[in-house]
């Protein structure tokens, strides 16, 4: 007698329940990794050797007095010792200390604000802010144009670099400490960007702030950072034309995510365990315009999460070359996304390869010569590509659409079981979700360790 669909659906819970009770007596090896501690070198010091004929200023002697003092395009150099914020700059002018000569918030307001023009500040630490945060209070907040705050330290702040407003601002070398002990949405940004152009925020070491929040801006370029731990490594809304390059991402619920944004490039990053339940490494939402290639996304809860992207009809997504390996999903659509081409990935020991939110498929998405590790194909002429489709039909994928609660058992013994049982009853067998054509029979070489070394 032929089942119906929902008798078909019961028959799986069934077999889901037969399969729980066996995987109770196996032997239980997932893919578990350790944790490596990773032992990234601070960046080095970037204030450079002390200025010649520069006018050393002392505590003793009051920092604001003498830089309303100084001539424009003077140089200070700060001896060692604390200075009494907050300090406000609004001519050319360049400040330099060593990490010991610490300009210290009085606890109310941004701490160093610059609100002119060609301003360089090098070597020197920050210490603390206001709390406020509809007031942005900063370690350093700038205001100005060709601004270059290289090589400080900043600690104890609220938020740590703001740039409101502001064009050709260069945030290079400094490093920037968070409060572990503080919920995320309690801690500030590291690096803020609001309606900024033409900058840079370059080899910066920051940890466990919140974001790298970039908005309403254009043509900023991050590279060689390293982030370990906070809420969005980088994050952008309404900006355009931006670079992400050469980051590492460690312990970040979100590694990159671009929101509303057109023309990002994503290039040669690490992101690395945003492992918890709504970790991912790179998110896209209503985005076109996108280059996502050579990145490293490794043992996050999500690889690649793709919402309504691109936006328009005319403009692709492309993600090439990544290597995406040890994700609970290594790639999810929120719905079937048109105009999204993945050439030349590599999938590899996720515990599926693609989830799609909505009921919906992958099949929408132009799939371009991937390697997939499950692939059982053949190449006959020995051009490195498969010369059989590569077709997924995950059972467990589509059991877990219906049944959201049985996720938990993503990637189990229990799972596994009903894979195979799918392919043993045809009546089981799942709708197809994801075509290769010709897929790769290897990966595409990669450049370092799952680590980053």
């Amino acid at each position: 007698m032929a089942l119906g669909r929902n008798g078909l659906w019961r028959s799986a819970l069934f077999l889901v329940a037969c399969a729980l009770a066996l995987a109770s007596q196996l032997p239980q090896t997932g893919l578990v990794r350790s944790h490596a501690k990773t032992s990234d070198s601070q960046p080095g010091s970037f204030a450079g050797s002390r200025p010649a004929g520069c006018a050393e200023v002392t505590p003793a002697e009051g920092l604001q007095t003498e830089i309303d003092a100084a001539p424009a395009g003077g140089v200070i150099c700060l001896a060692d010792g604390v200075y009494s914020g907050p300090v406000l700059i609004e001519k050319p002018l360049t400040i330099w200390g060593s990490h010991s000569a610490i300009i210290q918030s009085m606890g109310s307001g941004s701490t160093l604000t610059v609100l002119g023009d060609q301003v360089q500040l090098l070597g020197l630490t920050v210490r603390g802010s206001g709390n406020r945060f509809d007031l942005n209070d900063s370690a350093l907040k700038v205001n100005g144009s060709h601004v270059l705050i290289q090589g400080l330290r900043l600690e104890g702040a609220l938020f740590g670099l703001t740039a409101e407003q502001a064009s050709d601002v260069t945030f290079r070398g400094n490093t920037i400490d968070g409060d572990a002990q503080k919920p995320l949405g309690l801690r500030g940004d590291a690096v803020r960007l609001w309606q900024t152009r033409d900058s840079k925020i370059e080899q910066n070491r920051i940890t466990d702030c919140r974001d790298i929040i970039i908005w309403y801006s254009s043509h900023t370029r991050v590279a060689n950072n390293v982030i370990d731990g906070g809420r969005y490594g980088t994050h952008f809304m309404y900006s355009d034309h931006e670079e992400v390059l050469n980051n590492r991402y460690y312990r970040t619920v979100v590694g990159i995510f671009s929101m509303y944004a057109h023309a990002i490039i994503i290039r040669r990053n690490l992101i690395q365990d945003a492992s918890q339940s709504d970790g991912m490494g790179i998110g896209v939402k209503d985005s076109d315009g996108l280059l996502v290639d050579g990145n490293r996304i490794v043992r996050d809860n999500t690889g690649i999460y793709l919402d309504a992207s691109p936006r328009s009809a005319e403009l692709q997504n492309v993600f090439r070359r990544n290597l995406v390996a040890l994700n609970n999903a290594a790639i999810v659509f929120h719905a079937a996304e048109s105009n999204t081409t993945l050439k030349d990935n590599s999938f590899r020991d996720n515990q599926i390869v693609i989830s799609v939110e909505g009921n919906g498929d992958g099949l929408h998405a132009k799939w371009v010569g991937n390697y997939f590790e499950d692939y059982q194909g053949y190449d006959l002429n020995h051009d490195g590509f498969g010369d059989v489709p590569y077709e997924l039909r995950s059972f467990s994928t589509e059991l877990t659409e219906h049944y959201p609660n049985l996720a938990f058992f993503r990637g189990s013994p229990s799972m596994k079981l009903m894979e195979f049982f799918s392919k043993v009853f045809p009546y089981l067998q799942p709708k197809l979700i994801l075509r290769d054509a010709a897929p790769r029979m290897r990966p595409l070489g990669t450049t370092g360790g799952l680590n980053g070394h």
